[in-house]
């Protein structure tokens, strides 16, 4: 996932991408942790996309606020 796709989405939209991103990075933790993981490449990615949809999320927020005052 790249940063142009999450500029197009609204705020609800990373919202609910964000909460999936932290579902699945739970389950691979939990994965992890019994020794069921497969693709351990994949913690690292996961990680990476929730924090460039929180990035993009806060410039949004910030650009909002902006506009307001």
């Amino acid at each position: 996932m790249d940063a142009k796709e999450l500029r197009d989405k609204t705020p609800d939209q990373l919202r609910d991408e964000l909460s999936n991103l932290k579902k699945e990075s739970f389950n691979l933790r939990f994965q992890q942790a019994t020794g069921a993981i497969e693709n351990t490449a994949r913690m690292r990615t996961v990680k990476r996309d929730a924090a460039r949809v929180k990035t993009i999320l806060n410039e949004k927020a910030a650009d909002a606020a902006k506009t307001e005052a």
